[in-house]
């Protein structure tokens, strides 16, 4: 456990316990304290009612987290606190299996999951960005960062208005958002001199965990997981150690909106797992965790491997760039400052932070992995410097 670890027990806490009741205080910190004190860097930690979950699960191959005690102590929990939770809620849940989505980006197919998530903002912006050559040499210029930026909130703006569980994006498909004729419809919208606050278009006529996997026999996996903040929604199942995710946080209460909240209804989703093919064959998978950073560094991963040449590790350790609203970008200091200064020219904002040091908040870049297979079938790694991830050989 490193001391940033430490430290957030702290400063999350005091940011979400102003919502909890006493009772759920309490369970927070039955799980997460030990002594009154989030643990020390280097202390073991054992959590025996974690254990019970997984035990349970393991039992009951998995019905328990929808019909059983798990479910029944979540519910019992709600119900005493102010909750709406029923059983019928965890009983009438099923999970999907999607095909991805894909975009054919200069030969290569990148693969995102569909909506409720968020990949298809990445995908959008390489659709339209493809209709733009680059170069090998063509990293960081004023020219590629300011076609990225401007693309990065075309995808944003139309996301923002269109992106929801995709039972209920009855006015538009994702396949009306990737279409060719769309892509070059927005594509057009792009000044190369000036930055601009883009709106959403009209088609027709969404704390991280990241890991890829791959062995000798081919297979390879994408894997994301995250509770959407530190400790998600602060709310504890004691006896269960387990920590209730807060992904309601993306739905709006706008009325009307196709991402309004409502029940047995899935919000728009932030973690998104990608994938590379080429030619209908695997190339490997990658991810970027990291909120609404995600489709960004899928988006400029994607691109420093593809149009820059770039190797794994070195697409990881390029400098990035986040969007966060309308002109504002923050960007990673070690850009050209010439192309900053020419960018700033354009109108576009821009904050310059350091990934590597400081309070993760000053630092909203990301933090990824990929694994490639070459086409000598050798599998070649990269992995975050920003974050704490490491690759692993058996």
């Amino acid at each position: 456990m490193t001391p940033y670890v430490v430290g957030s027990f702290d400063k999350w806490f005091d940011i979400f316990s102003p919502h909890l009741t006493p009772e759920l205080i309490d369970n927070f910190k039955s799980i997460w304290y030990r002594d009154g004190k989030p643990p020390a860097p280097g202390q073991l930690c054992k959590f025996p009612e974690m254990a019970n979950f997984l035990r349970e699960v393991v039992e009951t191959n998995g019905e328990s987290v929808y019909s059983g005690k798990i479910a029944q102590a979540i519910v019992d929990l709600s119900k005493r606190t102010g909750g709406h939770w029923e059983m019928e809620d965890f009983e009438g849940f099923d999970s999907i299996f999607h095909d991805p989505l894909r975009v054919n980006y200069r030969g290569y197919e990148v693969c995102e999951l569909p909506p409720n998530g968020q990949g298809i903002v990445a995908l959008i912006a390489l659709n339209i960005l493809k209709g733009f050559d680059f170069g090998p040499n063509d990293f960081g210029t004023p020219r590629t960062l300011h076609l990225q930026m401007e693309a990065i909130k075309l995808a944003f703006a139309d996301a923002k208005k269109y992106i929801a569980d995709e039972e209920y994006m009855t006015e538009v498909s994702c396949a009306d958002l990737l279409s060719e004729e769309y892509a070059a419809e927005r594509r057009a919208l792009i000044d190369m001199n000036c930055a601009q606050d883009f709106k959403a278009g009209k088609p027709l006529g969404s704390d991280t965990v990241y890991f890829a996997a791959a062995d000798t026999n081919g297979n390879m996996i994408s894997m994301i997981q995250s509770c959407f903040t530190p400790f998600g929604s602060g709310v504890v199942i004691p006896e269960y150690g387990l920590s209730l995710q807060a992904r309601g946080a993306c739905f709006t209460i706008e009325e009307g909106h196709v991402n309004n909240v409502g029940p047995h209804k899935r919000p728009y989703q932030t973690i998104i797992p990608a994938f590379l093919m080429k030619d209908g064959k695997p190339v490997g998978p990658f991810g970027v965790m990291g909120g609404y950073m995600q489709p960004q560094g899928h988006m400029q991963v994607a691109m420093n491997m593809i149009d820059f040449h770039m190797n794994p590790q070195d697409a990881l350790d390029a400098p990035r760039f986040c969007w966060s609203d309308k002109l504002n970008f923050d960007i990673e200091d070690h850009f050209n400052p010439a192309a900053v200064d020419i960018l700033v020219r354009k109108g576009h904002e821009i904050a310059t932070h350091n990934a590597y040091t400081g309070d993760y908040c000053d630092r909203p870049f990301g933090r990824g992995q990929i694994i490639l297979l070459t086409e000598d079938n050798t599998l070649m790694g990269g992995t975050e410097g920003r974050g704490d991830g490491a690759i692993y050989c058996k």
